[in-house]
């Protein structure tokens, strides 16, 4: 009887282990094509993140070259913000989907740092000059996070200010620091465009986002992965202040 059964099962049990292995291959198949769609997504992004860079610094050259020339530069600088504006868009492409950031923290002094980035966006501006003022109240100031994301937001905003200012306008830098934040606070002499583009109203980051120039949307969204926001105030033909807000407890030294 036992062997009867055995006889009987056999290929029941034979075709359903067949059925097993093919499962598992077919799976192990998948997963080897899903990780190698998933390192020519990064490679992608690698070389769309390259493009944006080699846009940004010479749009930012020309625009710096044009505000020399006075009226007659006013062409090279509508060509200038129309790199800027390709590159920007390609930023806020990589934005969209790059998902949760992963953060690197450590302590960062503020005055170095935002040194560093006024320093890197005036090169880009080659012969075009704006004037800084770096406020001496950073000195001292240091927090807690990932330092290259928050010298990114920082340069994206720093340098929309350098977009829409003209040679020899003031560009102001300021901590504020209350009970629940601390700001690294932005004002330029420009256009003041963009103040709806972060508006607070807006039902999703997708509209909140819409618009935005110059990276905004990178920057806002590496001050999210920090706890904070992106706030921006204008008026129109006055200029501009950018509110980059961090939490209080990521401020290490006052």
């Amino acid at each position: 009887m036992i062997i009867l059964t055995w006889i009987l099962l056999a290929p029941v049990l034979l075709g359903a282990g067949a059925i097993a292995v093919l499962a598992q291959r077919r799976a192990a198949a998948a997963l080897v094509r899903a990780q190698a769609a998933e390192a020519r997504a990064a490679g992608h992004a690698r070389c769309l993140g390259l493009l944006a860079e080699e846009l940004q610094a010479p749009g930012l050259a020309l625009l710096g070259a044009a505000g020399r020339l006075g009226a007659e530069g006013e062409p090279v600088a509508a060509e200038a913000r129309q790199v800027l504006r390709l590159a920007d868009e390609v930023k806020e492409v990589l934005a969209a989907s790059a998902g949760p950031r992963c953060l690197s923290e450590e302590k960062v002094e503020l005055a170095p740092l935002l040194q560093e980035v006024l320093a890197g966006v005036a090169a880009q501006l080659g012969q075009g000059r704006r004037q800084w003022r770096l406020a001496a109240d950073f000195a001292g100031l240091s927090v807690q996070a990932d330092r290259r994301a928050l010298r990114g937001a920082l340069s994206q905003v720093v340098a929309r200010a350098a977009r829409l200012t003209r040679e020899g306008d003031w560009i102001d830098l300021h901590p504020v620091v209350t009970s629940e934040s601390l700001a690294i606070v932005v004002e330029d002499e420009g256009a003041g465009l963009g103040a709806e583009d972060l508006s607070a109203g807006a039902p999703t980051a997708a509209e909140r986002t819409r618009g935005l120039s110059f990276g905004l949307a990178v920057a806002r969204s590496l001050l999210e992965a920090h706890g904070g926001e992106l706030r921006l105030e204008a008026q129109p033909g006055i200029g501009a202040r950018a509110w980059l807000v961090l939490p209080r407890a990521r401020l290490l030294a006052a």
